[in-house]
């Protein structure tokens, strides 16, 4: 049956986001980056914002989302996307702005903008991808990689007492008075990927509505930084990163304000 077929019949069950342009994807196969940019395209199509989102991308993996979703963005340095985004938003309140990171980006040189920005209650929102490493310059320690993990910078696992404890940022946003919406959540299986579209789905609404700060973090894979297959990457990140990055809601004060 073709695709016009399944059309007519009424039977379309999936169909790539019109804001999903045609560029190819530099990711790297499995990768969960393109699931995410997936997810944030259809929730923006679906608000009616297409025309009034700004983006940030700084830099890292995540820098080049502004070749593959077709909304208006910006470019931050190194770790500031937060303190771009609080600016886009104070100048043009009626938009939906969001910031895109990663987790050496965000939870390393842009940790003082990221909080900072949370704690203002900046009415924006920051997409957090969490994999526990820098994917991007060679696969080195995260401020996000768990205890025992190898690295290209700690070979023999990370240590407390050499390299200090894994850095949780989601759980120091939810103890912030400016922050509305804080949760983590991953895109590993079907559920998984339901979940975190309603997540940044709520985010972005809370966000419109001026109820404050939001971070939806996304416990995510780099099987090339961890040299494996995308499908052991998967089973890797169920069986250790979970376990020490736990999934769900951390705060929801939206429905109070």
């Amino acid at each position: 049956m073709t695709r016009e077929e399944i059309i007519e019949k009424g039977q379309l069950v999936y169909k790539k986001p019109t804001l999903l342009n045609d560029t190819p994807m530099h990711y790297c196969p499995g990768c969960s980056h393109g699931v995410v940019h997936k997810l944030v395209s259809e929730v923006i199509e679906e608000m009616g914002m297409t025309d009034k989102t700004i983006a940030i991308s700084p830099v890292g993996c995540a820098v080049f989302a502004y070749k593959y979703i077709d909304v208006d963005w910006q470019e931050a340095a190194h770790g500031r996307a937060p303190a771009l985004a609080s600016a886009t938003k104070r100048l043009w309140p009626d938009r939906l702005v969001f910031t895109y990171q990663g987790d050496g980006d965000l939870a390393c040189i842009g940790t003082a903008e990221t909080i900072h920005a949370l704690n203002r209650a900046e009415n924006i929102t920051i997409i957090f991808i969490n994999n526990a490493i820098y994917g991007m310059t060679g696969g080195q320690m995260a401020p996000t990689t768990l205890l025992g993990m190898k690295t290209a910078t700690c070979p023999y696992g990370r240590e407390v007492k050499l390299h200090g404890y894994p850095l949780k940022v989601t759980e120091i946003a939810a103890t912030l008075d400016g922050t509305c919406y804080v949760t983590r959540q991953a895109v590993h299986t079907v559920a998984a990927i339901n979940r975190a579209k309603k997540a940044i789905r709520k985010a972005f609404e809370y966000s419109m509505q001026g109820k404050g700060s939001n971070l939806v973090e996304i416990v995510s894979t780099c099987n090339s930084g961890w040299k494996m297959s995308p499908e052991k990457a998967n089973k890797w990140m169920e069986e250790n990163m979970f376990e020490f990055y736990h999934l769900g809601d951390l705060k929801d004060t939206g429905a109070d304000k």
